[in-house]
C-alpha cells in the first residue's frame, strides 16, 4: 500500500503493518486506519502514520524497552473489540512525546495492536 506522509513523502506499507482502530484515536476518532512504519533514525521507534490523512502521525516504543516491569491490565471490553483471544498475547506500544528535552513515553494509554486480526486500541 502506498501511503502520502507529511514527514516522508510516499512511502511503502505492507498489509500486515496496516491497523483498523475502530474506534479511532483519542482526540482523532475519525482516523481509523494507520501504517506501523519503522523509524529510519532508530530502531526502537516507530511511527504509526494515518492512511487518510498525511498531517496525523505518532512517534511510538516499546515501553518494556525503558520500563522493564511495565505492564497493566487489558480490559475485556478492550479484548472483545479487538478479538484478542484469552492468552493471546497482544503488541504494546506507547506514543512519544518530546517535553522540552526529553522524551516521554504515554505509559496510562497504550496503544495495544492484535498482529493477528489487524485490529488495534
Amino acid at each position: 500500500m502506498q501511503i502520502q506522509t507529511s514527514r516522508f513523502g510516499v512511502v511503502s506499507a505492507d498489509d500486515a503493518h496496516v491497523f483498523t482502530f475502530p474506534r479511532g484515536l483519542v482526540g482523532f476518532s475519525e482516523q481509523q486506519r494507520f501504517a506501523l512504519l519503522p523509524s529510519a533514525d532508530n530502531d526502537e521507534f516507530f511511527w504509526l502514520q494515518s492512511v487518510a490523512d498525511p498531517e496525523i502521525a505518532f512517534l511510538l516504543t516499546n515501553p518494556v524497552l525503558f520500563f522493564k516491569d511495565y505492564a497493566f491490565p487489558i480490559r475485556e471490553e478492550t479484548e472483545q473489540e479487538i478479538a484478542l483471544d484469552h492468552g493471546e498475547r497482544a503488541r504494546v506500544l506507547v506514543i512519544c512525546n518530546k517535553v522540552g528535552d526529553w522524551l516521554t513515553g504515554n505509559l496510562l494509554g497504550p496503544i495495544v495492536i492484535n498482529q493477528r486480526t489487524g485490529l488495534a486500541q
